[in-house]
């Protein structure tokens, strides 16, 4: 009798700990509310690139974003000649914050891999580095795989490295592999695919699913169970880092820098970008055409939360946009 109690009392835990640890969708973003759920930042570049980041009506009026073969369309300016001050980009973040979740990006094309380019999928909390950073999507001019890397301030460790590294946050710390379709011309090659963040307060874990690979059959589902989808491609995890104290309350960024502290920093170490410009800044400023490519072509992202997850919401009234 004593035995089947303590059965029936394990059966009820698993059941509870199974309803603690499903997901269920938060915010949806697509061809029909991105604009209404992303902010367009226009302030000076915080990486000090050639670059000038575009307002919501200036990226409308020069078609640098907008909806593109049934998707949001994020660009790059790729007519202007010699701008001054820097060629007009786009980035954006959304208007809600999250900690903790399941973030799933379907994403087309994003930026090719062009000298000078250095572009991004990312979140971040206020009062940087101190709420965290997590870069899922990150690669300059040339690169054809992408490096996971996280940011944060003192006291933060992982078996990759010291995540405040090198005091400062700055270059954090990273989980590269040999993946080539990941980043650039190569994941535009085979059409996109999907990625997937998990941010738990156990670990932050990330997956890649190529458009032509097999995709876990819960990935668009109602409630997706990343614990079914194998090894991921990087996790970030163990007692050197308490990801509650380091990670919250951050905004998701999509943006396309150009030059900057690590596109202009390495762009005379690539043999190909340095026999066309001497600088970053002059080959990005005299080549307009080279950017045509450097574009997102997002299809959706969507966040999942448990009950331990949370959101904080923007007040702002939802206006159209048309490009």
């Amino acid at each position: 009798m004593a035995f089947t109690k303590v059965l029936r009392f394990t059966s009820l835990c698993a059941l509870v700990a199974a309803a603690q640890a499903a997901y269920s969708i938060r915010d949806s973003y697509n061809k029909t509310n991105f604009f209404q759920g992303f902010e367009f930042y226009s302030g000076p570049d915080p990486t000090q690139g050639f670059v000038n980041y575009q307002t919501a009506f200036e990226a409308n009026a020069a078609s640098l974003a907008g909806y593109a073969n049934d998707a949001v369309y994020l660009g790059v300016d790729s007519g202007a000649p010699n701008p001054v001050g820097g060629r007009a980009s786009t980035r954006v973040n959304t208007k809600n914050k999250y900690t903790k979740g399941l973030f799933i990006a379907d994403i087309a094309h994003m930026p090719s891999s062009t000298c000078g380019v250095w572009a991004a999928y990312w979140s971040f909390g206020d009062g940087w580095p101190g709420n965290g950073e997590i870069d899922i999507i990150e690669g300059v001019n040339r690169n054809r795989s992408s490096t996971y890397t996280l940011h944060t301030s003192e006291g933060c460790s992982f078996q990759q490295g010291d995540c405040n590294s090198p005091g400062d946050g700055t270059q954090g710390c990273s989980n590269p592999h040999d993946e080539t379709q990941l980043y650039g011309d190569a994941f535009n090659e085979i059409g996109g695919g999907i990625y997937a963040t998990e941010w738990t307060s156990q670990a932050i874990r990330f997956w890649f699913f190529p458009r032509t690979g097999a995709m876990p059959q819960d990935i668009a589902a109602e409630s997706p169970n990343p614990n079914t989808w194998g090894a991921p491609a990087a996790t970030f995890s163990g007692p050197g880092c308490s990801i509650d104290q380091h990670f919250k309350e951050h905004q998701i960024v999509f943006n396309t820098a150009l030059c900057g502290q690590w596109a202009g920093r390495v762009f005379g170490s690539d043999p190909v970008c340095a026999s066309q410009a001497s600088t970053c800044e002059e080959f990005v400023a005299a080549n307009p055409e080279r950017f045509r490519e450097a574009y997102w072509l997002i299809n959706s992202l969507k966040i999942y939360q448990q009950d331990g997850g949370n959101m904080v919401r923007d007040a702002s009234v939802p206006k159209q946009f048309k490009a």
